[in-house]
């Protein structure tokens, strides 16, 4: 199993960041959504984001909103979630579960970490989930041996960014602007002094997402943080395709853009 701390050390050695790829799972359908991560991690991806579909997703832009809503429809349960990421983590990619709080307290903390594991899974990323509630499940992650990855803002305060970094094992998500995923125009300009500021309490990576749209912006980023996070983006493309098969040929494209970029 590839580990969050072997993807960063070998693109540190790289002198490059690493790519982050998210896609919900059950997306564009179930069995189709480990296509197109496959898709991701050949041309590129060093990192898979599964999202967990949710019904209240409050930090998810209207593009991601689609293709959660998609996969509710096909009727995607945690269980699916669970053969999503053991087949994304065989293609050999480290492979995440990003989360709300509420399906895995639902699930058991336990019981989610226990499976996820077992399934081939590296860690979660929680982004309701604040510090002072935390301890439970950074806890059950621990006796898993998986990592617990929380979110800071441009927003963040000094003391807030150590809050959430002291709970955080595999990397830091600095996220790039106040509101929801979306791939912008131009990707905002606090990130850079984002990372600067919680690097200053962590020697973790700290990856940049939300507004990551090119492989200019993904070089631009890349500049500055240790990974490049990247959902919107893709999941657009397979949304504008007439079938699967496109839309895996076109995110592929897209993919391969990004992993130049961020190599430049």
């Amino acid at each position: 199993m590839t580990t969050l701390q072997t993807v960063f050390a070998k693109a540190k050695a790289d002198n490059r960041a690493a790519l982050v790829g998210y896609l919900p799972a059950g997306f564009p359908s179930k069995g189709g959504d480990v296509a197109a991560a496959a898709a991701l991690v050949a041309a590129g991806c060093d990192v898979i984001e599964i999202g967990l579909p949710y019904s209240d997703p409050l930090m998810d832009g209207p593009t991601i909103q689609d293709a959660v809503h998609r996969s509710l429809v096909n009727g995607t349960r945690i269980a699916d979630v669970m053969r999503t990421v053991e087949g994304v983590a065989a293609t050999g990619a480290a492979t995440l579960v990003m989360t709300y709080w509420n399906p895995i307290d639902k699930y058991g903390a336990e019981r989610f970490a226990r499976d996820l594991a077992n399934a081939g899974g590296v860690g979660t990323i929680t982004p309701d989930l604040t510090p002072e509630e935390s301890e439970p499940w950074r806890a059950a992650s621990a006796d898993a041996g998986i990592d617990t990855v929380f979110l800071v803002a441009p927003s963040s305060t000094p003391e807030r960014i150590k809050a959430v970094v002291d709970c955080c094992t595999g990397f830091v998500y600095a996220a790039s602007l106040m509101g929801v995923t979306g791939a912008r125009e131009s990707v905002n300009v606090a990130a850079e002094g984002l990372v600067e500021r919680t690097r200053a309490h962590t020697d973790l990576p700290v990856c940049v997402g939300l507004g990551v749209g090119t492989g200019a912006q993904a070089a631009e980023v890349a500049s500055y943080a240790d990974g490049v996070i990247v959902g919107s983006a893709f999941i657009r493309r397979i949304l504008d395709a007439p079938d699967e098969a496109a839309g895996q040929a076109s995110i592929s494209v897209l993919a391969k853009d990004m992993a130049r970029g961020v190599r430049r």
